[in-house]
């Protein structure tokens, strides 16, 4: 049994990119991966969950991830940063290679527990979020709805753009979290959320 909540967090390294399935380290431990548009800020959301500053790095530049990362925490979980879809602005061939070896990696991956999908709480819901859950539906795959950037709303705010989020992607406010990378609002929960995966 691995629970990622009792984890003390101090052996978290960076592991390899994958830019082949080939590549991909043996499927001995659960897994959690962690996707998103370009920008959503799922560097920023690893790095509050780690408790590191800047072990996954940050970028202002759309399509800064281009392979899937692997992070190991302290040897037992694999924490990997796909590539974000959406605005990136790189070419059609690049984002369709790394579609490819996204939906390669989701669709084989035996130890894959859970797939984090974060999305921007200040915008409405976009097209290609919605995309992605569906398909995770259809497929199988278990995944957790985390909104955040939760910090650059009022209270109100937050409450109104997340049940319009949660109305669009047909989920109750229980199957969601609210997050902030700046305050860390939503990290115990979260964590406590994705132990239910690896349980």
């Amino acid at each position: 049994m691995t629970v990622i909540s009792s984890q003390n967090f101090s052996d978290v390294r960076f592991l390899i990119s994958v830019f082949d399935l080939k590549q991909l380290p043996a499927p001995e431990i659960p897994e959690i991966a962690f996707a998103g548009r370009s920008n959503v800020g799922k560097s920023s959301l690893l790095n509050r969950l780690i408790k590191r500053k800047n072990l996954v790095k940050t970028s202002a530049k759309p399509g800064k991830t281009q392979s899937l990362n692997f992070f190991l925490l302290d040897n037992c979980i694999y924490l990997v940063d796909l590539p974000g879809y959406g605005y990136a602005r790189v070419s059609k061939k690049t984002q369709a290679a790394w579609q490819d070896l996204i939906t390669a990696y989701l669709e084989t991956r035996k130890n894959l527990r859970c797939v984090v999908v974060i999305v921007d709480l200040r915008h409405e819901l976009k097209t290609a979020d919605l995309q992605l859950v569906d398909w995770l539906r259809s497929v199988g795959l278990p995944f957790l709805l985390v909104y955040t950037k939760a910090d650059k709303l009022s209270s109100n705010q937050r409450s109104k753009n997340a049940a319009a989020l949660d109305a669009g992607f047909g989920i109750s406010e229980s199957e969601r979290f609210m997050f902030s990378a700046k305050t860390g609002m939503g990290r115990d929960n979260l964590l406590q959320a994705l132990d239910s995966f690896l349980i």
